[in-house]
């Protein structure tokens, strides 16, 4: 297989609910990322962080309600200390990892800000999951509390839910292509990047958080990428999911993952992004390609074997 230019989007659930567990992930995660490295594919990295800016935000709240004397965090500003965390351990694994392989790379991980639209439509209907899982019964205290939105998430409890905006561009777009280009390992729009409104001459951060998997595929197109991977916790896509008719899918055109998004088959906050964000990429130039499956699967899928493919 000739050798490609590779967006993997990492979940931020993969990356641990507390800075210790992450530490310790992560050196996990960096095996199946140096294992593309060493093929020679070009590998971009962006990763999510609904767990990890949720934590930040509701320790920072806490400790000014407690105190009185720490400054209440605004959530740009948390996105940003999530990014700058989550790179650090990351970058530092798979530069860990690349050394082990006597591969001579280097890692950076850049911090991001992504532009989206102040009159997006999301800013009305929060619907993006972050920071914590909790019971029925401590998310009702938490609406009923600090007003907070609570939803269920795929059955796994209740978590709040923040304005998820659409990516218009990355304003740090040529620093990350020069990177990429002269051939080092970035870690980029993390979280789905720093939210921001343009303003006059500067930008201005929005409390929100962006879709990782959005901003994945704004990026891949950015970087003219050939394929975008879309890591989650199953191997490939299924419809009927956890239904006696469950069917797993190994290739999908765009037409028919459209048509099984309308359908109703992707659940959202969760599968239903991932395939949108692959329509979008798939969509955006021919031969284009968006891989969704696991991480441990991720070299697998590229060669062919497995995973759920979405192209033209």
């Amino acid at each position: 297989m000739k050798k490609q230019r590779i967006v993997v989007a990492l979940g931020g659930n993969a990356l641990g609910n507390t800075p210790k567990e992450q530490l310790e992930l992560v050196k996990h995660t960096s095996k199946p990322i140096v294992d593309l490295i060493e093929e020679g594919h070009e590998v971009i990295i962006a990763h999510g962080n609904g767990p990890q800016v949720g934590m930040i935000n509701l320790a920072m709240e806490q400790s000014s309600n407690l105190t009185g004397r720490t400054p209440e965090m605004d959530f740009p500003e948390c996105g940003a200390m999530s990014q700058g965390y989550i790179g650090y351990h990351l970058q530092n694994a798979i530069r860990e990892e690349l050394k082990r392989r006597s591969l001579k790379k280097h890692v950076a991980s850049v911090v991001t800000q992504v532009i989206v639209d102040k009159s997006d439509s999301a800013f009305e209907n929060p619907t993006k999951p972050i920071g914590l899982f909790y019971s029925k019964e401590e998310a009702e205290k938490l609406a009923m509390e600090r007003a907070f939105v609570m939803v269920e998430d795929a059955g796994r409890g209740f978590r709040r839910v923040v304005p998820s905006p659409k990516p218009l561009d990355i304003a740090e777009r040529e620093i990350v292509k020069t990177l990429v280009e002269n051939g080092h390992v970035v870690i980029t729009v993390g979280g789905g990047g720093i939210p921001v409104v343009e303003e006059d001459f500067g930008l201005r951060g929005v409390p929100a958080v962006i879709d990782k998997d959005f901003a994945s595929a704004k990026l891949a197109e950015i970087l003219d990428a050939d394929y975008i991977i879309i890591l989650t916790a199953v191997e490939k896509v299924a419809i009927h999911y956890g239904k006696p008719e469950e069917k797993w899918l190994d290739e999908l055109s765009i037409e028919a993952a459209k048509a099984y998004a309308g359908e109703g088959h992707f659940a959202p906050g969760s599968m239903l992004p991932k395939v949108e964000a692959a329509i979008q990429f798939a969509a955006s130039k021919p031969g284009r390609k968006a891989l969704i499956t696991s991480l441990e699967k991720a070299l697998e899928g590229i060669n062919g074997k497995t995973g759920t493919i979405i192209s033209n």
